[in-house]
């Protein structure tokens, strides 16, 4: 299963401010990423928001497609509501008040990745 980061620039100084705002989110309406017609075509597996210094870095644990995570994610409260409480913190403005807005933040915010890797359970012999 795939992961993401993505990246968000900050006021340096604020890490005790910013892990208050991450605490105190409510939790995700659905992990759950279906397309028109109702079928799943991705899930949230996990996130994790990491940070040091001026950089705050959201891990995205996924499965399935990416672009729909975007889509999904832009439609969940809990995403809105975390990025008005660190509008203070942050060293770049940046539109995610509209699903384009935020389409295009969550392109200009990935990291490239350069690998990933998972140990694959190992199967016992019969």
């Amino acid at each position: 299963m795939p992961y993401a980061m993505l990246t968000f620039r900050i006021k340096p100084g604020h890490e005790e401010e910013l892990a208050e705002v991450f605490a105190a989110a409510p939790p995700l309406e659905s992990p759950v990423v279906t397309d028109d017609r109702g079928e799943e075509t991705a899930r949230l597996i996990g996130t994790g928001v990491f940070v040091k210094d001026d950089v705050l870095v959201r891990l995205v644990h996924y499965e399935g497609d990416f672009a729909g995570i975007a889509r999904h994610l832009a439609a969940q409260q809990h995403v809105h509501v975390i990025e008005s409480r660190i509008v203070p913190f942050l060293a770049e403005t940046r539109d995610t008040g509209t699903p384009e807005g935020f389409a295009a933040f969550f392109r200009n915010a990935r990291m490239r990745c350069l690998t990933q890797s998972s140990s694959e359970p190992q199967s016992s012999p019969l």
